[in-house]
């Protein structure tokens, strides 16, 4: 969730740049996402218990991660597998069932409601921004009479990608200075604002629209969430679906910036830093609608297994939410084959068919989420330790891939 353009831009140098080097060293040991995707094994044996660590561990180490916790589901069967430090210099290790913070694993919980609404007949996905929020989104070429809320929920509205970041810095010494600013959604909403859109919001019934990830759409979705039910969206959140599920781990946290134990520490290595930042304890208000939730494993596979299996949404609205639209080229180089629904990420598997998901990023985590198509099987990804590196960013979005293709292949016991 972290400056996602910016970086995004930069990936794709990086990844041709990695794809060359692979071609010229004869299939060296830098394997660009797409690569590592296909050369993940088709469906054979289930992994054992001991299989399945031994692929955690891997992950880890190509991905250069400082821990990592996954936690599969095979139709009842349940697995386990952590490898690392929870926290660096311990020794001590990854617990089983850490709180996490959700990052953008927090947008389907809210595209979830605003479908419920849209179900309720209390919305339309295709009122406009402005019927919701008049005057809002304006200025500098902005116009929210010309975007409606699937724009928003779909990534093609063409509101710039505002970053908190952009406006105090995305160094170590920033992060510290700012780790517990408290900042409103208004406040984030005017900084979208202050740029120009990076496109046209796409036409209803586009097949192939302009398409650009922007945490400032979620943000709108959340405040237009408000509007309609009189709650905030973490309120309506909650009891629509943390509630009626029974996500005992699962909440928004306000201006409250710890983690409730155990949890993984998060490390990210920023540029120029000589050193790993612990970014742990944080406000997570930048993020609001967009990416503020806290979680557990667990809990996420509840939510994304309720979600599609049809328990959240009548048919009509999960039909909705699963129609997808191709993402931006330069996006994809990290993802290759994802396409984007209403908040869910569809992505390919090597033995046929999809997981449906959708990740989240912040500085120093990493989650990742998938279901496959007929709701068998599951994986949650929970990883910490970044940097700032884009090549080594490939590298373990490549390992994660390949994690998630493995276990939902091939399956566990």
């Amino acid at each position: 969730m972290t400056n996602t353009s910016v970086r995004i831009r930069r990936l794709r140098a990086s990844a041709t740049a990695m794809a060359a080097a692979a071609v010229l060293a004869g299939g060296g040991s830098v394997v660009p996402a797409a690569a590592a995707a296909a050369a993940a094994p088709s469906a054979t044996a289930p992994l054992t218990a001991e299989q399945l660590r031994q692929e955690v561990e891997r992950a880890l180490r190509d991905g250069g991660f400082v821990g990592l916790s996954v936690e599969v589901r095979d139709g009842r069967h349940r697995s386990r597998a952590q490898a690392g430090e929870a926290e660096l210099g311990t020794g001590r290790e990854v617990p089983a069932g850490a709180s996490l913070r959700a990052g953008s694993a927090t947008k389907p919980f809210v595209a979830t409601v605003v479908l419920q609404l849209a179900a309720e007949g209390r919305l339309s996905l295709d009122d406009t921004v402005e019927q919701w929020l008049p005057g809002v989104v304006t200025g500098n070429g902005n116009d929210g009479s010309r975007i409606t809320i699937r724009n928003l929920l779909q990534q093609t509205s063409g509101i710039h990608n505002y970053d908190y970041a952009d406006d105090v810095g995305d160094d170590a010494a920033a992060f510290e200075e700012h780790r517990f600013d408290q900042v409103s959604p208004w406040q984030l909403v005017a900084g979208a604002m202050g740029s120009a859109p990076d496109f046209p919001p796409a036409a209803p019934g586009d097949p192939a629209p302009d398409w650009g990830y922007s945490n400032p759409n979620y943000i709108l979705a959340g405040l237009i969430i408000q509007r309609v039910t009189g709650q905030d969206w973490a309120t309506a959140v909650t009891e629509r679906i943390i509630e009626p599920l029974g996500l005992a781990g699962t909440y928004a946290p306000g201006d409250d910036p710890s983690l409730p134990e155990p949890y993984l520490h998060t490390y990210h290595h920023f540029a120029g830093a000589p050193e790993w930042t612990d970014t742990t304890i944080r406000s997570m208000s930048w993020a609001d609608a967009a990416g503020a939730l806290v979680t557990t494993e667990r809990d996420l596979d509840r939510f994304f297994t309720a979600l599609l299996d049809g328990r959240l949404l009548p048919p009509r609205e999960l039909a909705e939410m699963r129609d997808t639209v191709p993402v931006d080229p330069d996006f994809e180089i990290a993802f290759p084959g994802l396409t984007y629904g209403l908040g869910l990420m569809r992505e390919p598997l090597s033995c046929g068919g999809h997981r449906w998901g959708h990740g989240g990023d912040l500085a120093g985590a990493t989650v990742r989420e998938g279901v496959t198509e007929d709701g068998r099987r599951s994986i949650v990804i929970n990883a910490s330790g970044k940097t700032e590196d884009d090549e080594q960013l490939l590298r373990a979005e490549a390992a994660l891939r390949q994690l998630m293709d493995t276990v939902l292949c091939r399956g566990t016991r």
